[in-house]
């Protein structure tokens, strides 16, 4: 079978090549927000992290409903371990674009990650705020499974296992080979006790390449049947 270069010789034959045009596509359209866009994207995957964050400013300034560029933008501070600025620029991105799910996910995401044990009350204010923002994601992408399986992560830092068990249960129910909600779910049984289902949702995960905690291993060993 022939491949696509040679079905399409104008393709771009690598990264470099698929810049260089992009480069030249902004000489002619210097305000297109997209291609600004896609050449940001492009350099990320080079790891060109610094111009890409520039462009990326010069396609909101062209194009500032662009929340694609906001939610980039967040990943290049969360790249630089600035979990704060990666928050707001999702936050940007759910005003830049009323419903955008991915931005509510992601603020949920860092919420979780910032909480620290060091206040209590603190603490619960961001898992329950993360809650709500993972709610509102749902709603606007109601097969979103990342954002079911952080949900039940979030349920499970609440204490509540059987919430954080029906959102891992969504998860598989709408990607049944999704391996990080096997494994919460095999998590979940196991806190409920249930060892036949913790066991079978474990080995599914492992069986889709998770790396299972060895403790949960451990602790269900003695519950498989010889």
């Amino acid at each position: 079978m022939a491949d696509s270069q040679s079905r399409n010789p104008n393709l771009p034959k690598n990264a470099d090549e698929h810049i260089a045009t992009l480069r030249q596509t902004l000489v002619n359209n210097p305000e297109c927000g997209t291609t600004h866009y896609n050449l940001a994207v492009a350099l990320l995957g080079k790891q060109e992290f610094v111009e890409a964050e520039n462009v990326l400013h010069d396609a909101i300034e062209a194009s500032p409903t662009l929340a694609e560029a906001y939610v980039q933008l967040g990943g290049i501070c969360l790249q630089r371990g600035d979990l704060e600025g990666c928050f707001r620029y999702n936050q940007r991105a759910t005003k830049a674009r009323a419903g955008f799910a991915e931005g509510y996910a992601n603020m949920a995401f860092v919420l979780l990650q910032l909480v620290d044990g060091k206040n209590a009350k603190e603490d619960e204010e961001k898992v329950d705020k993360a809650v709500k923002n993972l709610k509102k994601a749902i709603i606007h992408n109601k097969n979103f499974i990342q954002a079911y399986t952080t949900l039940g992560t979030a349920y499970f830092m609440k204490g509540l296992v059987e919430e954080g068990l029906k959102a891992n249960l969504e998860a598989v129910s709408i990607e049944p080979k999704f391996p990080v909600a096997h494994n919460n779910l095999a998590v979940a049984y196991l806190e409920l006790k249930d060892y036949k289902r913790a066991i079978e949702h474990c080995d599914i995960a492992m069986d889709l390449g998770f790396e299972v905690n060895p403790a949960m291993l451990d602790e269900l060993a003695p519950h498989r049947s010889t």
